[in-house]
């Protein structure tokens, strides 16, 4: 069974969070950096499956430079190997450009698995898992709160419905899922994973490496900014059937509320 897991480097839910000066990001001189939620509960899945079945666990991920210590947690905590998509022309990538990037980086691989964390804690996009589906032809399940192979060539996933219900879906290998935070207690990592990450690999891919020179971005982030608030109060005089002939004209023409 060979897993990938997608981890995503993201500002903890803690830190005092500023817009830079170019309006542009947030300012990272106050940031701590850690693994997004929901990634930490894939990688916990994607082990006890290596446990059960054998294998082999590797985690990817697209970030800066210091998204090496989320890849060194991750194998502290057991993962075999490391995919580090490293390189300033990934940066403000649209969700549907880093997915194109990550699946060409992959692709050769030949994964039975890839398990991502539902949404990611910046972000939330939501689509990462799916779009992968689509691009490396596998098959999909998100809000996976449970997973258990069934034999070699398939694997059930307990899904997440509404008011508390649940459903159990097969799907055949290979096969992407979305996991849902809760669906396992995330383990530490011990001293002899700890010790055992310097006899690992991480890969280090740049643009070229997984053709980003030819991933176009659809979007484009042009300003970040806090919303201003603000308020005005307008009095209308008049006989009440002149209010009332104004009030219409308002929620008309310049609040848009009637037809």
């Amino acid at each position: 069974m060979k897993i990938c897991v997608l981890i995503k480097q993201v500002p903890d839910k803690d830190s005092p969070l500023s817009i830079s000066d170019n309006n542009l990001s947030i300012s990272e001189s106050n940031i701590t950096w850690v693994a997004n939620e929901s990634d930490s509960y894939a990688l916990e899945e994607a082990l006890q499956i290596k446990e059960k079945q054998s294998g082999e666990v590797v985690v990817c991920t697209l970030g800066k430079e210091s998204a090496q210590q989320i890849m060194k947690d991750a194998l502290a905590k057991g993962a075999d190997r490391g995919i580090l998509l490293l390189d300033p022309a990934f940066e403000n990538l649209d969700i549907l450009s880093t997915a194109k990037a990550i699946a060409n980086a992959i692709r050769e691989e030949k994964f039975d698995l890839i398990l991502s964390g539902l949404q990611s804690d910046d972000q939330g996009n939501s689509q990462l898992g799916l779009l992968l589906a689509e691009l490396l032809d596998m098959s999909h399940a998100s809000l996976g709160m449970g997973t258990e192979m069934t034999g070699d060539s398939g694997i059930k996933v307990k899904r997440e419905l509404e008011s508390g219900w649940f459903q159990w879906t097969e799907l055949t290998l290979p096969a992407s899922i979305s996991i849902q935070s809760g669906i396992n207690s995330p383990r530490y990592a011990t001293l002899k994973g700890i010790m055992m990450v310097k006899k690992k690999t991480v890969d280090e891919l740049n643009a070229e490496a997984v053709g980003g020179n030819s991933i176009n971005s659809k979007v484009q982030l042009k300003n970040l900014y806090i919303p201003e608030k603000s308020k005005e109060t307008t009095f209308i005089d008049g006989s009440p059937d002149e209010i009332s002939d104004k009030l219409v004209d308002i929620f008309k023409n310049e609040i848009k509320v009637l037809n």
